[in-house]
């Protein structure tokens, strides 16, 4: 798939989500197979910059190209200006939020709030692209409520503003994260533009995915929620659409390895302090369907030290494979009802 000067290795993307989508987190959905990925999002404030947070975003030392980092904000030139800035420290794509439902971000008319003003969103699209000489795309939902969708219109817009890339969340603001999605609005958002449409919303599965592309005649999917903890998923999803074989979901052992790897990149990103906390919600998330996960993962939150944290991670995983595989699984609970183990909230996918 090609997106401006660069060739996508596969359709299958993984979706932004704050507090997930780190650097090694996208590394590692690139290593597993996922064909591209869009950084957390990047503030258009000048004013917050500076922060730690901001600063460890706009790290992308050694990740793999293209590197895409979304943008947030309602002010056109403050967005145009945080577009240049990301492209000065190694952006090669910029992605622009209309799709967050977050109230936070909804309530200083940032993210899905955008939608409810067409006028403003052409203007927000036209600055930021006229700003760099990189692509820009853009990431949305089908309208502010079920009785004001208005993707298609949108969609024209962007096209006609010079939007390389479309992806459409088949929900509105107002739906979050409930209910089904409409694909079907997805369909017909990629009947009525020229440009890639990428598919997002309740993509979970090899079987679905390739579904959805057959429905929707989207050129990509992208996944959110299901990756989490399965980092996996993007390869077996891409081996599917490209072979029509499933591949079996990994094995404690092989996930032993793809846990361990990831916690080191994690340690090194953040620092030992924020990286024994941050990654916690990550190794509750590959372990909640396994054997004595609820023991393990109440321990978890008791571990302060990375190296502790590591070896229990470890130990856990020893403990399942000398009892065998075949006695590791416990049934998969809902994707849509999982949770952030800390802030006891859903996932905001961006």
């Amino acid at each position: 798939m090609q997106l401006g000067p660069y060739t996508l290795a596969n359709n299958v993307f993984v979706a932004p989500m704050a507090g997930v989508t780190d650097r090694p987190f996208r590394q590692l959905c690139k290593k597993l197979g996922a064909g591209y990925a869009v950084s957390e999002m990047a503030a258009s404030d000048p004013k917050l910059w500076a922060t730690d947070k901001t600063t460890r975003r706009l790290n992308h030392a050694g990740e793999t190209a293209p590197i895409a980092v979304q943008i947030a904000g309602s002010d056109p030139q403050m967005l145009a200006q945080a577009a240049r800035f990301n492209v000065d420290k190694g952006a090669q794509i910029i992605d622009i939020n209309m799709g967050c439902p977050a109230k936070k971000v909804c309530n200083v008319a940032c993210g899905s709030a955008l939608l409810k003003d067409e006028s403003l969103v052409e203007k927000i699209l036209l600055t930021v692209v006229n700003a760099v000489k990189v692509p820009v795309t853009l990431k949305f939902r089908t309208g502010w409520d079920r009785q004001h969708r208005n993707a298609l219109r949108i969609g024209q817009i962007a096209q006609n503003a010079g939007i390389a890339m479309l992806t459409l969340h088949g929900r509105t603001r107002a739906d979050a994260y409930t209910g089904k999605a409409e694909y079907e609005t997805i369909a017909a958002l990629k009947s009525t533009v020229k440009i890639p449409v990428v598919a997002n919303g309740d993509i979970d599965s090899p079987l679905k995915a390739k579904d959805i592309l057959t429905t929707t005649k989207a050129d990509a999917v992208m996944i959110g929620r299901a990756g989490q903890g399965r980092p996996w998923l993007y390869g077996q999803v891409e081996h599917y659409l490209r072979t029509g074989k499933l591949l079996p979901d990994p094995t404690p052992v092989q996930i032993k390895p793809i846990l361990l790897e990831h916690l080191d990149d994690h340690y090194k990103f953040y620092g030992e302090y924020q990286g024994v906390r941050t990654a916690r919600k990550h190794i509750i998330w590959y372990t909640r369907d396994l054997v004595n996960s609820e023991r393990f993962c109440a321990q978890m939150n008791t571990i302060d030290d990375p190296k502790l944290q590591w070896q229990a991670t470890q130990e856990f995983f020893d403990v399942l494979i000398s009892d065998g595989n075949k006695l590791s699984y416990t049934p998969q609970k809902n994707l849509a009802t999982r949770k952030y183990p800390q802030a006891n909230r859903p996932v905001q996918v961006m």
